[in-house]
């Protein structure tokens, strides 16, 4: 028999031993992160009383593929039209956080000593607060439906989006000579680039892709479908210079525009975590006590900056975004923690070899400390307030409540200027990168096979006008939308009509952008042929007019946009298709306190099979079932008479302090567990009435088969193919064959009848 491959024994180890320490960490309600990061130690060398992992070179091949399948997931969980609708609000908070803690993170590494580039991977560390983390503790403390709650999520998918980009960043700078500001601005526009080139081009492909096989998709082809495509997107985006995780980040994005993200993200779940798991079991095998021991300093200074920089700086940073100072200390101190993202980056910095083998262990160490703190952070900002309150003079606090980076858009033709320009930019913007990305894969691919087929000196010019040609007709579509979209929009007529001063800016507007459709004309030509540059330039503008004048153009570009209009909105289509868009009013309700949250109807609820006028919701919580979303149905503005069902996602409208109440009900009104359930099996078994049974003479009734013993007579056998039907008013007599189910205690009792 052949021996068993290293990695197998390892990957057995890794899971037994993970399975047992993180059934120890359920039982004491901890994060199941921290669990695999001690089961990484005990399986480390470090440990030297208990088995170790062999060949770790194959287990951090696991684990990298962990990181990709991580990352993928949360970009299934991403929306870039949730952040759209977030408003400025979390971007400025977000934003604001993030900067002042790396700086809080470069400053302390300097302090200690450390080197440029331990410092600046440092910073990012320091930077992002754990999701996973933050989710399970307002999970724990019946804090999720509360209004900070939401503002905090929105924050930290804003932070892990900011950190797919410090990643890519950080690698760009870790590669070049210093961290100058001309390189991060080089990644910076870089990441931009390729993020909206594809995120547009799979906008385009994979929906419709997805569309046109959705009749021969099953959950197994779509698991191996939207794997598949992951992996294809890391592997691309490995070979244009960035992280494989960027790559998967971005599909997952992508996916998560479709009508299939809900399946998807349910299918991929056990694949990330298993694999989750075995990357931050490899996090734990980092783990050395002796460098703990030697930078217990270092460690214990890290840990009171991400607690009292997270409690100031983070509150300071939500204050910015327009929340009440009270708001602002609770999603503030919430955030005091590092996670998953930090033990990611540390990976990065050790695979790029320019951190030091120190940093790893000190982060870990850092975050499991600041997770364990993480519920009594959250407890203290209450009386944390309660003190400042009663101890900092009444106009700071009317000041700190009106610290604000997040105002209202004006009205009136400010308004129309800031929408006009912005649409512009983002269309210019949209369609240049487009333009960009054709003109690179016409140079990069076609024009060498053009001059493969006509070789020669005389036959090269050809080769560049039929390239040049093709390449001009392919961006036309982009370059007539950037040049006419929006010259007939609401905001330009109105503009235009309002004042003559509005004629010669709106008239620049279109003259910048003629200018820039040249320009990639003006290249084209010049890269392919030596004319003068006066005659590319007049040979750019009338292409352009010509694009401009030619309707068959414009039906194309509108068509375009069209078709990635619906397939970025195919998700949202379908919600409002089944009934699962929320109200609309959400959000728009007047008094601060009181909004729409989501809670869940557990399976073993004792609520389920009452209708709302038995729960008396209102009566007991205060509060308003808005809808019930129940198996793809939405019941909005539910009467008394709707009963609830195991399952079901109740919409409701209420405070703070009474959702959290409604919530604790419903996790407590559920059925307890049955412990004796392996006992409690149905079995089916043959019995024969003897002429001594106590049931002879009696009918089923009578016999008190069902009543006293529990059990169930599923027919007479009298030698028939199948089993007769007893009649109820039919006596039991000698010799009788009947078939009962029953649990075994009960038919063992019943058998001590027969």
């Amino acid at each position: 028999m052949s021996e068993l491959p290293e990695l197998v024994k390892d990957l057995a180890l890794i899971l037994v031993v993970a399975g047992i320490v993180t059934l120890l960490f359920r039982r004491l309600k901890q994060p199941l992160v921290l669990g695999y990061i001690v089961a990484g130690f005990l399986v480390s060398p470090h440990m030297p009383y208990l088995m170790s992992v062999v060949d770790r070179a194959d287990v951090q091949t696991w684990a990298d593929i962990g990181v990709i399948f991580l990352l993928f997931s949360l970009g299934l969980d991403f929306s870039f039209k949730k952040i759209v609708r977030m408003g400025a609000a979390p971007v400025i908070a977000a934003c604001t956080i993030i900067f002042c803690m790396m700086m809080l993170g470069v400053t302390v590494g300097h302090l200690f000593g450390w080197s440029r580039m331990d410092c600046i991977f440092l910073a990012g560390m320091l930077a992002m607060s754990s999701t996973t983390i933050i989710y399970k503790a307002f999970g724990d403390m019946g804090l999720r439906q509360q209004r900070f709650a939401s503002l905090v999520m929105s924050v930290l998918i804003l932070e892990d989006v900011l950190a797919i980009v410090m990643m890519v960043m950080l690698s760009a700078v870790a590669r070049g000579s210093s961290p100058d500001g001309g390189q991060m601005l080089e990644s910076v526009l870089r990441i931009g680039f390729f993020l909206i080139l594809w995120f547009v081009v799979g906008i385009f492909l994979v929906p419709a892709f997805l569309r046109r096989v959705r009749h021969l998709i099953t959950d197994e082809v779509l698991l191996v479908v939207s794997l598949g495509l992951c992996c294809l997107m890391a592997v691309i985006s490995t070979k244009v210079g960035f992280s494989s995780a960027f790559g998967a980040f971005v599909m997952g994005s992508i996916l998560a525009e479709t009508v299939e993200a809900d399946k998807i993200i349910r299918l991929v779940e056990p694949v990330k975590n298993l694999f989750g798991a075995i990357f931050f079991v490899s996090v734990g095998m980092l783990v050395d006590p002796q460098v703990l021991v030697s930078y217990a300093i270092p460690i214990v200074c890290l840990v009171l900056t991400i607690l009292l920089g997270q409690a100031v700086l983070g509150s300071f940073g939500y204050l910015l975004s327009g929340q009440s100072l009270k708001t602002a200390m609770r999603c503030g101190f919430s955030m005091a923690q590092i996670g998953e993202f930090a033990f990611i980056i540390a990976s990065l910095g050790l695979s790029l070899g320019v951190v030091s083998q120190f940093l790893y262990p000190v982060v870990v160490a850092v975050s499991v400390i600041t997770t364990f703190l993480t519920p009594y952070m959250i407890r203290f900002s209450g009386p944390c307030y309660a003190f400042l309150e009663r101890h900092l003079p009444k106009a700071w606090i009317v000041a700190l409540n009106h610290i604000t980076l997040s105002h209202p858009q004006a009205a009136g033709a400010s308004g129309n200027w800031h929408q006009l320009l912005v649409q512009m930019l983002r269309n210019t913007v949209v369609y240049s990168i487009l333009s960009v990305a054709v003109i690179m894969l016409m140079f990069t691919f076609f024009l060498p096979f053009v001059r493969h087929l006509l070789p020669g000196w005389q036959l090269h010019w050809w080769a560049n006008a039929i390239c040049g040609i093709l390449t001009v007709l392919l961006i036309s579509p982009f370059l007539r939308a950037m040049v006419v979209k929006k010259n007939h929009s609401p905001e330009f007529q109105a503009l235009w009509a309002e004042s003559r001063l509005n004629h010669l800016p709106l008239l620049f507007t279109i003259l910048v952008r003629v200018a820039i459709a040249c320009m990639f004309i003006f290249y084209i030509a010049n890269y392919l042929s030596r004319f003068s540059n006066a005659l590319i330039v007049t040979m750019a503008l009338a292409l352009v007019i010509l694009m401009v004048l030619s309707r068959q153009l414009k039906h194309s570009s509108i068509r375009l946009e069209r078709l990635f209009i619906q397939n970025l909105r195919s998700r949202d289509i379908e919600a409002e298709v089944a009934g699962r868009r929320r109200p609309l009013y959400e959000g728009h309700l007047l008094d601060r306190d009181v909004h729409i949250a989501d809670v869940d109807v557990p399976a073993a609820s004792l609520w389920a099979g009452h209708t709302l006028a038995q729960l008396a919701l209102r009566n007991r919580f205060g509060i308003h079932v808005s809808s019930i979303l129940r198996a793809g149905r939405r019941i909005n503005i539910p009467d008394g008479g709707q009963m609830l069902f195991p399952g079901d996602r109740l919409q409701v409208i209420g405070s703070d302090e009474q959702l959290t109440q409604l919530s604790a009900a419903l996790g407590h009104d559920v059925f307890s567990d049955d412990l004796d359930i392996e006992k409690r099996e149905m079995k089916l078994r043959q019995m024969v009435i003897t002429g001594n049974s106590a049931f002879v003479g009696k009918t089923l009734p009578e016999s008190g088969i069902r009543s006293r013993y529990n059990c169930m007579v599923i027919g007479l056998e009298e030698g028939k193919e199948n089993l007769s039907p007893i009649d109820p008013q039919r006596k039991f007599q000698k010799g009788d064959i009947i078939w009962v189910v029953g649990e075994e205690d009960s038919l063992s009792r019943m058998t001590d009848q027969l």
